[in-house]
Order: C-alpha cells, then sequence, then structure tokens
C-alpha cells in the first residue's frame, strides 16, 4: 500500500496587521492579519522546519530521498533539497530534486513521489513546499500573500492516507507571473484570472476527479481547495457544490496565500482533523489545476506529536510596524549593522557539513562528554578521535547564560541575544544567537529550541547555521 505515512508544516512566528499595511498607503484592509518570515528565514529554513515535524520519531537512516518545491528558492544553478536533507540529517545516498516556477510546483512535487515510490525508485519520499512570495508594495497581493510550509513522507508502510485518484488538466496563460528579474510577482487583469483562470480550471479539475471517481460533493469528507481570496474561496466551494463543514480553513485570514506550499499546507490541515475512512479532496492551481483524493486509514490513530498547522498557528508574535516588513523582504534599507569580518569559505563549509549544517555534537566514547562542535579530543578525558557523532537539532535546552549585544544586529533589529544553552540530554553547553523572542524576555533557565536559519551572505552565497529560539 502506497500513500502519505507522514506530516508536517510550519508557521513563522511574525504575523503582520494587513489595518497596519493598508494604513501606510492610505488603503483598505482585506482584515486580518499574515505570516512574516523573519530576517534570517527564507523558503529553505521554513522547509527544514516543515520537515523536522513531518520526521518527528522517524530513522533517517531508512529515508529513500527529499524534493523540494518553491517558486522563490534561494538559489539557482543549485539544488535547496540537497541543503533541506543535510540540514535534516537525512543520509547521502538519497534520491533528490527541486521543483519550481510554478504554483503546482508542491502538488507536482506530491505527485512524483507517488510515482516513484510506485514504480519502485525508493521505499519513501519526503516532500517539503516553502515559499515566501513579494507582492509590490501597495497592492493587494501583499496584503494577501503569507509565507509558510508543509511537508509529507509518502512510503509503501505506515500508511495514513492512501491515494485515491487524481485529475490535471494544462492551461498556458499570462494570469501571475515573475521575469528573471523580478522581485514582485506581476498578475493581468484580476477578473480575467480568476474568472478564466483560477475559478474555471479549478472546476475543471475538481469535477473531473469526482466524475472519474463516481462521486459528488456528498462523497468527501473534507475538501482541501486554496484560493488567492476569500471572496473566491467562497465561490468555487459553492460552485463545486461543498458545504461550510466539509471546507478547510484556507487560512487566509490569518497566514495568507502561501504559493506553492498552500495546497499541501490545506492538507495538513485536514490530515490533522481527519479520522479513519474519510476521504480528503485536495486541489492546486498554476497554469493549469489539478486535483487529488485520499483516503483516511485506520494508522492515523498512531500518528502523534506533530504540530502541524495548528501547533504553529496561535504560536505568533506580532511584527510593530510595516516598516519592519518592509526592511525583513530587503524592500527598504535601513542602517546596516556591525558587518560579519569573516569570509567564509565554501569548502571549510563542505568539510564541517556535519557540524554546520546536521548539528552534530562529539559525545566522547570514553568518558561521555558531549560537545559540540565536533571535537577530535575530548576536553574532559582528553582522548583522541574515539567519539559518536550526536544530532543536536531535534534536542530541547535552557539558557544557561546571555548577554543583550547592542552592537552586531541590523539596523531593523539592533539588539542580538548572544545565548550560551545546555541541551536537556548530557548537559552539552552550545553557544548560539536567538532569534524569534522578545529581548527583554530573555533570561537564565528559559526553555529554549534549536531552529535552522540563514545567518548572512559572503563570499556570494547565503550563510545557514542554528540558532535557539523561546519554545513554540
Amino acid at each position: 500500500m502506497i500513500g502519505i505515512s507522514s506530516y508536517g508544516a510550519y508557521i513563522p512566528a511574525f504575523r503582520l496587521s494587513r489595518d497596519l499595511m493598508a494604513k501606510a498607503w492610505g488603503r483598505g484592509s482585506i482584515g486580518g492579519e499574515r505570516s512574516v518570515a523573519n530576517n534570517d528565514e527564507d523558503s529553505a529554513t521554513m522547509a527544514v522546519e516543515a520537515a523536522f515535524d513531518c520526521l518527528q520519531g522517524r530513522d533517517r537512516k531508512n529515508l529513500g530521498g527529499l524534493y523540494f518545491a518553491s517558486t522563490t528558492a534561494p538559489y539557482r544553478e543549485k539544488e535547496i533539497s540537497t541543503l533541506v536533507a543535510a540540514s535534516v540529517d537525512m543520509h547521502d545516498e538519497i534520491l533528490t530534486a527541486d521543483l519550481g516556477n510554478g504554483l503546482r510546483a508542491g502538488a507536482a512535487a506530491l505527485r512524483s513521489a507517488f510515482d516513484a515510490v510506485g514504480n519502485g525508485s525508493a521505499k519513501n519520499l519526503l516532500v517539503a513546499a516553502a515559499d515566501c512570495r513579494l507582492g509590490y508594495p501597495q497592492s493587494e497581493h501583499e496584503q494577501a500573500f503569507g509565507d509558510g510550509a508543509a511537508a509529507l513522507l509518502v512510503g509503501n508502510s505506515g500508511v495514513i492516507a492512501t491515494l485515491e485518484g487524481h485529475y490535471a488538466v494544462s492551461n498556458e496563460m499570462m494570469d501571475v507571473w515573475r521575469n528573471a528579474g523580478d522581485d514582485f510577482v506581476r498578475t493581468w487583469e484580476s477578473r480575467w484570472v480568476l474568472g478564466e483562470g483560477y475559478s474555471a480550471l479549478t472546476e475543471q479539475a475538481v469535477k473531473g476527479l469526482m466524475k472519474k471517481k463516481g462521486i459528488d460533493a456528498q462523497g468527501v469528507s473534507r475538501a482541501a481547495i486554496p484560493a488567492p481570496d476569500g471572496r473566491t474561496h467562497r465561490r468555487i466551494v459553492q460552485v463545486l457544490g461543498f458545504d461550510k463543514a466539509q471546507v478547510v480553513d484556507p487560512l487566509l485570514a490569518q497566514v495568507g496565500d502561501c504559493g506553492a506550499a498552500q495546497p499541501l499546507m490545506l492538507l495538513v490541515a485536514a490530515l490533522e482533523a481527519a479520522q479513519p475512512g474519510d476521504t480528503i479532496l485536495m486541489a492546486a492551481y498554476g497554469n493549469g489545476a489539478e486535483a487529488f483524493l485520499f483516503k483516511v486509514t485506520e494508522e492515523i490513530k498512531n500518528l502523534k506529536d506533530r504540530r502541524g498547522i495548528k501547533g504553529w498557528l496561535n504560536s505568533k508574535l506580532p511584527l510593530a510596524t510595516y516598516e519592519k516588513y518592509l526592511s525583513y523582504r530587503g524592500i527598504l534599507e535601513t542602517q546596516p549593522g556591525d558587518p560579519f569580518r569573516l569570509l567564509p569559505s565554501a569548502t571549510g563549509y563542505w568539510r564541517d557539513v556535519n557540524t554546520i549544517l546536521r548539528f552534530h555534537g562529539s559525545k566522547c566514547r570514553k568518558c561521555g562528554t558531549l560537545a559540540y562542535p565536533i571535537q577530535r579530543v575530548c576536553y574532559t578525558c582528553r582522548t583522541k578521535d574515539s567519539f559518536d557523532e550526536v544530532r543536536l537539532s531535534d534536542h530541547k535546552a535552557k539558557v544557561f547564560t546571555f548577554s543583550l549585544d547592542n552592537l552586531a544586529g541590523r539596523g531593523d533589529d539592533p539588539v542580538v541575544v548572544q545565548s550560551v544553552v545546555e541541551s536537556d540530554v548530557d548537559q552539552a553547553r552550545i553557544y548560539c544567537m536567538m532569534t524569534d523572542c522578545q529581548p527583554k524576555e530573555v533570561g537564565v533557565g528559559m526553555p529554549v529550541e534549536f531552529t535552522f536559519r540563514r545567518i548572512y551572505e559572503g563570499a556570494g552565497f547565503q550563510n545557514y547555521f542554528w540558532k535557539c529560539r523561546p519554545v513554540r
């Protein structure tokens, strides 16, 4: 049996009121709030968060590969899937692939994972989709977009939802796009795009799938239908015949439209509330549309401890100003903080990948001392080259000591919390910066967890590392 065997998601901590965004331009607000990736987050770091959520309790040695999907990947001509795979500590002999350039990239990655597992290319594959899109300042897109990620594990054992059917249509039209040098999403006239594009094609794909499977709207337990705005969502679910109780919250009021990740995020939300025997219909739009039909199995009762959508949704911090959002996204340049003076090395980065990306420490085989970074010589018993590598990324910790650095930060976040934390296993002490926090609330003994973030850009590439944050 082939199907989804686990799920996870991620929503950034910061939320920005759309009223604040509208007030800055003297225009109307669409209401609610949107999620905003921190200044050290991007689609890669969010995909790592969702992947960790999905892989809780899973042995990384049994994973066959990872597909990454996004329209906002931080690199060109370099796979992000390998970066995500290393950061979640998957082994090297795996399949990896990046899918992008379209809003159906997340759905395409999921479909490709089912095909690969079905034809025996791998026993299981992790699909991680994330997006952090930019709308033009003052535009409706700027308010409507949100940042987020989802991850799904497709495999042939422990299946919580089987794929019962799929239907797809393709349509070439200039609806929403970005040219090679564009930062902001472009669009044609919205009524035409929504009418002839999104609504017409989503209806065609969903009805085509239901006809193919011989069911109607009442044969679907939960409908995960992403949409660019609330009005369009209400119209399409009404046209398709779904009642309010069947429809998964599209997350538009609290998070926003997360691009390629949105269909998978809604599927995760549906799985969180699903019971054995439920059928879930998921749709995705982008230069065409497709629809998937899943059936939930008894195995879903055994899947626990996922944060999913619910776990992240109400764990949030307010982003106080619209100007700070502009700075976080690089639209507004503020006075720079103290620059990093270390020149990174691609070869050094490759050599120390287990320390930098996989977040491995060394545990002495003789005395049990756990150290980070990896140490060839144990600083307790002085034994040399006798240690096992231990993954620290899924450990919890507490603040051992900290300082508030007023010189090292950015212009928009001048205070950096420099911290030494003590892990809950073996009491290893680890130096790291703290993120997603209110500096005045930090104290000794505060519970924290580790999070993968972008540190700075140097030598022409992004430097990623691990930080801590207050437990969300």
